[in-house]
């Protein structure tokens, strides 16, 4: 007995939680409020958050807070307000429309619409539109043909239907509609019956809203609109105006700008020719028009040089006759503009160039300068021109002849260690070779004349072995004087190691003006050109004090020999010997 009573207490304490969680529950449920809409045309719709609701004066159950209404008529201005719905209370709205638009006329085709057994007629009818802004009228406005007219006129040409209330869609799809016919919609199993429709010759301009007595007709406005651009053809990076504007439309939009205002105007730059497309729609149709910019991507390009003839006269190291070269040039329809060798100019300009030609040795001069004018646009076009200055003359030799002088430089660890006659590459033996021929003659002038010979090493490796090093580079090139015919005691020798290199602003600078420019893959790693620079001998012609040019060899064909950082294998260097 205990235990039933004890399940009986059990039972009655769990109903109880049940119960308040039950009535806790409810308490939360909110509770709905009434949105009563008047309207001052007994045909006008109401729609609430965009969802049609139906015809006439309206009491409608909402949920609480904040909705949006709007009221339509076709023929008058849209109604909208934003309502807020409050627990168990009745608001009301005043919807007053008034009228809009002039009256219509044709030509003209009639939609009629059947709902068959279906419940359908306070739903609304959208033209070429989901929403409310689409709104034409209701289903019993436009379902039948007997005396009291109920009409939908529709300008010719194929529309979109939608036949719908509270969310639920009965019909919807396209009516292709003729002039003077009518289209016959049975929305319950969307069947179409085009008839003629004599009455639509016989209208003459129409309102758009006219109801009484079980007849109504709604008289759909077309859409009509432009585009146009000013000017229509234009150069790369030129502005055009594109102007439109549209009647009878609720939503616009261009190719490329969507959505538009209906009337506006915009600046544009196209890149290429583009066709501007409007489409305007409202519950009259869509319409597509266009406008189309051309884009004239044509560079246009000039480059004269004057004189296209020039000459040269150089006597030793004095320059008699140097004549220079003017470059004139234009451009126009373009926003990049280089002229090689000099990098990029403006549009329009003027150079003065001297013309230095790049043989250093006694002979003719024959040497042609080519300039390369380049245009281009972000439109895709572009235009190349190219002028020539011929150069001819002499380099002739002072009554002292002239020792030529250029620096000689060692690979990476080169000479060895116990063999300094390794290392002294093919360019470099040519280059002394060219020295000792010069030198020889130059004693016959000054016989007193000598050769100081100054060798380095680059920073890397301790700092003797670079001394050291730098002595067998000196050493090396000593060995090839001598052999090429110069008396031992015209060479002095000295070794600085690692100790005075040369800084890298001065390598660059050597480089920007070095007669045969580095190739790129040089150009990419400057450290490696500048410990290059670094691996040299300079020679002195004495008493003048006149030193090497230490222009690296770049044109040389053992170059990358010289220039690598690592150590080349011993192949290498007998192959470059």
């Amino acid at each position: 007995m205990s235990d039933q009573i004890h399940c009986l207490r059990k039972f009655s304490i769990l109903l109880g939680i049940a119960i308040l969680f039950s009535s806790a529950a409810f308490a939360q449920e909110p509770k709905p409020g009434r949105l009563k809409v008047d309207v001052s045309v007994p045909q006008a719709y109401t729609f609430v958050d965009e969802n049609a609701i139906g015809p006439g004066n309206r009491s409608i159950r909402l949920s609480e807070g904040k909705h949006s209404l709007i009221v339509a008529n076709y023929g008058y201005k849209t109604f909208r307000q934003d309502v807020t719905i409050t627990p168990g209370e009745t608001t009301k709205i005043d919807a007053k429309l008034e009228p809009d638009g002039a009256t219509v006329s044709g030509p003209w085709g009639r939609i009629q619409i059947e709902v068959g057994t279906l419940t359908a007629g306070d739903y609304a009818v959208l033209l070429n539109g989901k929403k409310p802004d689409y709104f034409v009228g209701h289903v019993d406005e436009f379902n039948h043909d007997i005396g009291w007219k109920q009409e939908l006129i529709v300008p010719p040409g194929n529309h979109e239907v939608t036949v719908t209330r509270r969310g639920h869609v009965v019909w919807s799809g396209t009516v292709p509609v003729v002039s003077n016919k009518r289209v016959i919609l049975y929305v319950n199993n969307g069947k179409q019956r085009t008839t003629d429709w004599p009455r639509g010759a016989k209208l003459t301009a129409m309102a758009r809203f006219k109801a009484g007595y079980a007849s109504a007709s709604i008289v759909i406005a077309p859409v009509s609109g432009s585009i146009s651009a000013t000017p229509a053809r234009i150069d790369c990076n030129q502005p055009s105006q594109l102007k439109w504007a549209s009647l009878e439309t609720i939503d616009s939009d261009i190719s490329g700008m969507s959505p538009v205002p209906t009337n506006s105007e915009r600046e544009v730059s196209p890149k290429k020719t583009t066709t501007y497309e409007l489409t305007a729609t409202g519950p009259g149709g869509v319409l597509k028009t266009s406008a189309t910019v051309e884009v004239n991507p044509t560079v246009i390009a000039q480059l004269e040089a004057s004189p296209m003839e020039a000459h040269y006269r150089r006597v030793g190291d004095k320059v008699i006759t140097q004549d220079s070269a003017t470059l004139n040039w234009s451009t126009s329809n373009t926003d990049a503009v280089s002229l090689a060798p000099f990098g990029s100019v403006d549009p329009k300009g003027t150079r003065t160039v001297e013309l230095i030609p790049a043989q250093t040795t006694v002979g003719p001069v024959d040497q042609t300068f080519t300039y390369n004018l380049s245009a281009t646009n972000v439109c895709g076009g572009s235009e190349t021109k190219t002028v020539s200055v011929h150069l001819t003359g002499t380099i002739e030799a002072e009554p002292i002849p002239n020792v030529v002088l250029n620096s000689v430089f060692f690979p990476s660890d080169y000479p060895e260690q116990g063999d300094s006659t390794v290392g002294l590459l093919r360019s470099q033996k040519e280059t002394l070779t060219t020295t000792a021929a010069g030198f020889a003659k130059y004693l016959e002038h000054d016989p007193g004349a000598t050769l100081s010979i100054v060798a380095y090493a680059d920073e890397r490796g301790e700092k003797d072995y670079n001394q050291s090093l730098s002595e067998r580079r000196a050493q090396s090139v000593k060995d090839f004087l001598i052999a090429s015919g110069v008396s031992a005691d015209k060479i002095e020798v000295s070794a600085h190691g690692q100790d005075q290199p040369l800084d890298k602003s001065v390598v660059e600078n050597l480089q920007a003006n070095n007669p045969n420019p580095a190739p790129e893959a040089h150009v990419k790693k400057p450290t490696a050109t500048w410990l290059a620079y670094n691996r040299r001998v300079d020679i002195v012609l004495a008493p003048k004090n006149e030193e090497s040019l230490q222009f690296y060899p770049n044109n040389a064909p053992d170059s990358d020999v010289l220039w690598q950082r690592e150590k080349p294998d011993r192949a290498t260097i007998d192959k470059n010997e």
